[in-house]
């Protein structure tokens, strides 16, 4: 309880990253990220290290945006701060020695009305923005898997 007060109160002590909108005070934690992260490099080189992460979130968020199935839910959105959780979420989860400072996926997702074929496009997207960068079919279905227990946190209807 003690330790909760405690990143409860460091969170409301941190500053805004440039360019972000300020949300509400939450416990910042790598337990959010709902998964273990990768053991070794092999993942992280797999990706192309933080570099090749920061090129596939860029790709992927501007892929949804795009995409009418799904650029509504995006619509609105700070994007500044999606792209920033969302690589450290990515290399987090890929062993890159991140931090992630993200809200964990019930409540990231809370409210947004999320259904099964909005996840399934998403996916899609982000499995094409991997093939742009030249990660391996192998690679992709290995953090597919990791992710994918995520999905009862996101989607909601």
């Amino acid at each position: 309880m003690l330790v909760q007060a405690l990143l409860l109160l460091a969170a409301q002590a941190a500053p805004v990253p440039p360019g972000e909108e300020a949300v509400p005070p939450y416990a910042q934690s790598d337990a959010n990220a709902g998964a273990r992260p990768f053991a070794g490099t092999a993942m992280l080189d797999a990706f192309h290290g933080r570099a090749g992460i920061a090129r596939i979130v860029d790709d992927l968020v501007a892929t949804n945006l795009a995409d009418p199935r799904i650029a509504d839910i995006f619509r609105g959105q700070d994007l500044v701060r999606l792209r920033r959780v969302l690589g450290e979420h990515f290399c987090y989860l890929l062993g890159g020695g991140c931090t992630y400072t993200g809200r964990d996926m019930r409540t990231a997702h809370a409210n947004m009305g999320v259904q099964a074929k909005d996840m399934n496009a998403l996916v899609a997207n982000l499995q094409a923005a991997m093939t742009r960068e030249g990660v391996a079919f192998g690679a992709q279905n290995a953090f597919l898997s990791r992710l994918a227990p995520m999905r009862r946190n996101v989607v909601t209807r």
